[in-house]
């Protein structure tokens, strides 16, 4: 079992920036990915980012508006997401995610943050 828990968000005017981050617990895993998604009053849920682990590889959707990183602490076991320039259309609920492989479903959730970025 892997445990997820979110911290960050809020509200922020646009052209702000936000950074995310999930820290994980139980078990570890060699190769893993971790993610991060969204999902807006309306819409489907939608990848923002993800980082995996052996080997190391990072991706950033270009739905994202501003420039963002994905980023982790191996230490902490804690992955962030940095995001900048937000928009208005970046509002949603952002939730992490981890899958013990480096394709197809995640196996585990956080709990979600809302982001809400004012005009």
């Amino acid at each position: 079992q892997v445990q997820l828990v979110q911290s960050g968000g809020g509200l922020v005017q646009a052209g702000g920036s936000l950074r995310l981050s999930c820290a994980a617990s139980g078990r570890t895993f060699t190769t893993y990915t971790m993610g991060w998604f969204r999902q807006a009053p309306g819409k489907e849920r939608e990848i923002v980012a993800r980082i995996t682990w052996s080997p190391s590889t990072t991706y950033v959707a270009d739905s994202v508006n501003g420039p963002s990183t994905i980023s982790r602490d191996d230490a902490k076991r804690t992955v962030y997401l940095q995001m900048n320039n937000l928009e208005p259309e970046d509002t949603a609920a952002y939730y992490c995610a981890f899958r013990t492989r480096l394709n197809g479903q995640y196996d585990y959730w956080g709990q979600g943050t809302q982001v809400t970025v004012s005009s």
